[in-house]
């Protein structure tokens, strides 16, 4: 499906108290994993977009209730000599997430029609055929019951270039930008094509993309957790299940348990 970045430009601040839907929202979220491990269900996150759009703010807040035991952040770069000598889904094989695990991807295959795409790292007729082999990759991953939470952050080149400005202006966040980020910024208007190419060809049904408007950052943020909570809820019964009488005796003989005193 064709999907038009403009229309994701307003900036619009968060209405209500971010505070307290932050909470509501990571406390939905951890009773959302509670249930992947309960029913044994798996799931993929993964947030693309732009330098500087706020994706790793997302999945601090992301993960800030979740039990580390059941989830992997998968931060994504350049690939290693090792796996350049390999098919390009090969890394992301070995990171898709087993029963009960949450796996969320900080960049992703996506880097095949994008970054390879734009900085010429990909032929032509390699990433030109990245879409079926992404198509057919996350398929493959619905099919095995694994969920596909797809979003794209996008802030304006204006908004960009504030962040990019306020990490030099901050010493304890200028790790995060480099020559890199101007490298790809010189060619926003190759990324926009690539972009638009890779929407109307990889929004399948069973693994849609959801655009978030990333130009002011709490908005961002409720919004990007509610559309993975939403996705994910979808995924998993969320139920939980009954007590287990054998335990509930257990409690009973060795501290005088009683339902609803605990």
């Amino acid at each position: 499906m064709a999907i038009d970045l403009s229309d994701y430009e307003k900036g619009a601040g968060f209405d209500g108290d971010y505070d307290e839907a932050l909470k509501q929202l990571q406390q939905r979220i951890e009773r959302v994993q509670t249930a992947h491990i309960i029913h044994g269900k798996r799931s993929i996150v993964m947030l693309e977009g732009w330098d500087a759009a706020g994706k790793g703010g997302v999945i601090k807040r992301l993960t800030a209730r979740m039990d580390p035991r059941y989830y992997h952040v998968w931060p994504i770069s350049a690939p290693t000599e090792a796996e350049r000598t390999r098919h390009f889904l090969w890394r992301f094989w070995t990171r898709v997430p087993g029963d009960r695990e949450i796996a969320i991807f900080d960049r992703s295959w996506y880097g095949r029609v994008l970054v390879e795409r734009v900085e010429g790292f990909a032929s032509k007729k390699e990433w030109k055929r990245g879409y079926d082999e992404i198509n057919a990759f996350e398929a493959q991953q619905v099919d095995s019951g694994t969920a596909i939470i797809k979003l794209f952050l996008h802030i304006t080149q204006d908004t960009q270039d504030r962040q990019f400005a306020g990490r030099l202006d901050d010493p304890w966040k200028r790790w995060k930008t480099g020559e890199e980020d101007y490298r790809n910024r010189a060619h926003r208007e190759e990324y926009l094509k690539a972009m638009d190419d890779m929407f109307r060809k990889t929004d399948s049904k069973s693994a849609p993309w959801t655009v978030i408007d990333g130009n002011n950052r709490k908005a961002a943020r409720i919004a990007a957790l509610t559309a993975i909570a939403h996705a994910l809820e979808k995924h998993v019964p969320m139920k939980p299940p009954g007590i287990d009488p054998a335990v509930v005796k257990l409690a009973q003989d060795a501290f005088g348990y009683a339902p609803g005193k605990g």
